[in-house]
């Protein structure tokens, strides 16, 4: 992943993945009664400001409630031990020619 473009509305800022998951890591260390949580936060994630982190963590608490929410369809994962290939194809392989 080269960068995360932020879902919520009319947001133009970017921030790499690296970014984004030194922002997720510090949420679990700074918890809500942490004193200069966002502060602390930006020092962590780098290159950013208390207000960019609030902005960042408004958006974090917008896209979790459109998941939760059922907006945004949840991806089909195959199951274990499932194959990439297609019955299709299965059954083109079995054949004896």
């Amino acid at each position: 992943m080269v960068s995360n473009k932020l879902s919520y509305p009319d947001s133009s800022s970017t921030w790499t993945a690296k970014q984004t998951k030194l922002f997720e890591n510090a949420l679990a260390i700074y918890d809500q009664e942490t004193n200069d949580r966002w502060h602390k936060i930006a020092k962590i994630v780098g290159g950013t400001t208390e207000e960019e982190v609030k902005r960042q963590y408004e958006i974090l608490v917008h896209d979790i409630n459109c998941i939760e929410s059922g907006k945004v369809p949840l991806p089909k994962y195959r199951k274990v031990g499932e194959s990439n290939i297609s019955n299709q194809e299965k059954r083109l392989k079995s054949l004896k020619l």
